[in-house]
């Protein structure tokens, strides 16, 4: 496979990455330090990303080979998606943290009760800013690099692709003439091909206004639905309309990921299977303040979440080696 192909086919499974949070596999040749995107921040400049020598979890985070990007979905000025993506290149193994959108985070700077909300950091302090609040949030863990795309993107890679057939799993019925453009959500039980609007139509919905519920199993139903989607989009995208969608991704993904590591992660993820992944989700409650609805973080969880995930690295060298 010569270099054009395998910039445009990792480029479009980068954008899978980030809508699904899953890996995929790569053929690729030799890259340079060049920039795959058009990322105008840079996270390894802008921010200290090196972890905090007072960290309970220094050397874990230090010792490790993990490369983590956060991945954020943009709708407006706020981020309605928020996940860190953790690949473990020594040991084979992608963690996926699922940072709800709603956690409160008082961030400096922040003086209304929206403001207080990890999702709106964005709007004021960019992919930086919302970086160092989830970086602070799961106790100093480092970021490496981040990617966003705005839902409009979503839509301009779903038209590129020529639709995305999918299986409504229930009738779907959801308006909020507040939103902008006003959100109108309506799908009918039952197999369908998806355009860009619709499709971003059925990443969105969340629950039912009508009947007060929509995924029996709240967001990680959602979370499924996702991959299914991406899983058919990655499908309708290989093969002859590959170019064009990823001309398409070039217009409306942004990230400060330089090809250098893009190939060397995209070499290593090479044997990922789908049972190397694990999906984590910040643990918390929701409660109100100041007549608003947050979802308050718990530490005790985050730390078990992270000595998990940084611990199952461990077990996994020390069976490896006791194996040989």
């Amino acid at each position: 496979m010569n270099m054009k192909i395998f910039i445009k086919t990792f480029i479009v499974a980068f954008v899978i990455f980030l809508v699904i949070m899953t890996p995929a596999n790569y053929a690729l040749n030799k890259a340079g330090d060049v920039r795959v995107f058009s990322g105008e921040e840079n996270l390894m400049r802008d921010m200290d990303y090196v972890v905090d020598k007072n960290s309970q979890f220094f050397e874990q985070f230090s010792e490790s080979e993990r490369v983590n990007v956060l991945l954020m979905g943009i709708n407006g000025h706020m981020t309605d998606t928020i996940m860190l993506g953790s690949y473990d290149m020594k040991n084979q193994r992608v963690d996926i943290i699922s940072i709800p959108r709603d956690t409160y985070f008082p961030k400096e700077g922040a003086t209304t009760p929206a403001s207080k909300k990890i999702n709106a950091i964005y709007g004021r302090d960019g992919a930086v800013g919302t970086a160092e609040a989830v970086s602070d949030l799961l106790m100093g863990m480092p970021i490496n690099y981040y990617a966003v795309i705005k839902y409009e993107g979503v839509s301009n890679i779903v038209e590129s692709i020529g639709g995305v057939p999918v299986n409504i799993p229930f009738d779907m019925d959801y308006d909020d003439p507040r939103d902008k453009p006003p959100l109108s959500i309506h799908f009918k039980e039952g197999p369908t091909t998806l355009d860009g609007k619709d499709a971003v139509r059925f990443l969105r919905y969340r629950k039912d206004d009508k009947k007060g519920y929509g995924y029996t199993q709240g967001d990680v139903g959602r979370v499924e639905a996702q991959q299914n989607f991406v899983k058919s989009a990655f499908k309708e995208a290989l093969g002859l309309k590959l170019p064009k969608v990823a001309a398409t991704v070039m217009k409306n993904v942004d990230s400060d990921l330089p090809l250098g590591m893009a190939t060397r992660i995209a070499t290593k993820a090479l044997g990922l299977k789908s049972e190397d992944l694990k999906a984590w989700t910040v643990e918390g409650e929701s409660g109100t303040r100041n007549n608003l609805s947050y979802w308050f973080a718990d530490n005790d969880k985050i730390e078990a979440m992270l000595m998990k995930i940084y611990g199952s690295s461990e077990d996994e060298t020390k069976d490896k080696t006791e194996e040989k």
